[in-house]
């Protein structure tokens, strides 16, 4: 399982959704109140990032 999304909380009590490769964060979301946010987190960009373009700047 090289890629996956791991949802942890932090410190605050929040739920944050990772975005893993091996057991290397690549990125992660802000913090949410609830599990289910996050998880609309994963699905917006398991959705949207396929056909995201790069920027330069």
């Amino acid at each position: 399982m090289a890629h996956h999304f791991k949802i942890k909380q932090n410190k605050k009590g929040e739920y944050v959704a990772y975005f893993m490769y091996n057991k290397e964060p690549i990125f992660w979301t802000e913090g949410y109140k609830s599990k289910a946010s996050a998880k609309n987190a994963i699905a917006s960009v398991q959705k949207n990032g396929p056909g995201a373009e790069t920027v330069e700047e």
